[in-house]
């Protein structure tokens, strides 16, 4: 009987807020050390979401579905990077930290400044309740601001899943991080998933479902979806490179090729996968 229950469709209320539109500059702030091909990743991943060339299936068609929110197209570019590899506020970080680094990325025309913490800095909510964020600043400077950081060693079952064994849930064997790192491979997806919310609900009056102060988003509210036939546990059918056995989803830049996961679709009203 379960079966022929019809699944009510998935719905993302718009609430009349200003979205992120037109080119958006996401200026870098690297707190902790990365190597040098951690951060190319990371980057390459940015700028391939503005890249119409990359072979289909690629991550500049998934970035698209955030056209058909409301008032049109966002141009994603890499600004300014800013490297803090001495931990100057330390290794244990609240928001307030995370908004203080945001910071530091400017407020020049319409920025995302976005906070990556390395992999032995600890933030509060990190792994219990979240793998990233994003919000915005109040009074007469407003700017967007998002947070991710590298859970490869402190929760890979859940903020690098489906690249490491997951916490909870069905046991089934990871996938092999297309890139070669659990933990970046892994931020992609977070990275992904923040920066979805932050143009398409930047001030907390965009498109979300749910309460304001736990809002499902863009992506968050197709969390675990990567590809077809994807159920708790199971990321779905996707592609599989035959030499190295990676899996992936989306083609970008220079080569690199990314999991992405499910965005919701206002013309479906429905979690859409590139596979």
């Amino acid at each position: 009987m379960a079966a022929l229950v019809k699944e009510q469709p998935l719905v993302l209320k718009y609430h009349n807020g200003v979205l992120l539109k037109g080119t958006i500059t996401v200026n870098l702030i690297w707190y902790g050390k990365f190597t040098p091909i951690q951060r190319s990743i990371i980057v390459d991943f940015l700028q391939s979401l503005n890249s119409p060339k990359s072979p289909a299936p690629s991550a500049a068609t998934w970035w698209k579905t955030t056209e058909k929110y409301k008032t049109g197209a966002s141009t994603l570019v890499v600004g300014k990077q800013i490297l803090d590899e001495n931990y100057s506020l330390g290794k244990s970080l609240k928001n307030s930290h995370i908004v203080y680094l945001a910071s530091k990325g400017g407020h020049i025309g319409r920025p995302v400044n976005l906070v990556l913490t390395a992999k032995d800095v600890f933030v509060d909510g990190f792994c219990m309740s979240r793998c990233g964020t994003h919000g915005s600043t109040r009074g007469k400077i407003r700017f967007a601001y998002a947070w991710v950081g590298n859970s490869e060693t402190q929760c890979a079952g859940q903020c690098a899943w489906p690249f490491h064994q997951p916490i909870y849930g069905p046991q089934t064997p990871p996938l092999v991080a297309p890139n070669g790192d659990v933990g970046v491979d892994g931020m992609i997806i977070n990275v992904a998933t923040v920066l979805a919310g932050a143009v398409t609900n930047p001030f907390n009056n965009g498109y979300f479902q749910g309460p304001a102060t736990a809002p499902l988003e863009a992506v968050s509210a197709c969390t675990g979806k990567f590809g077809s036939g994807s159920y708790p546990g199971y990321p779905g059918q996707v592609l599989v490179d035959k030499s190295t056995g990676a899996s992936y989803n989306a083609h970008g830049v220079n080569g690199r090729r990314f999991l992405l996961p499910a965005m919701w679709d206002p013309s479906k009203s429905a979690c859409s996968t590139l596979i």
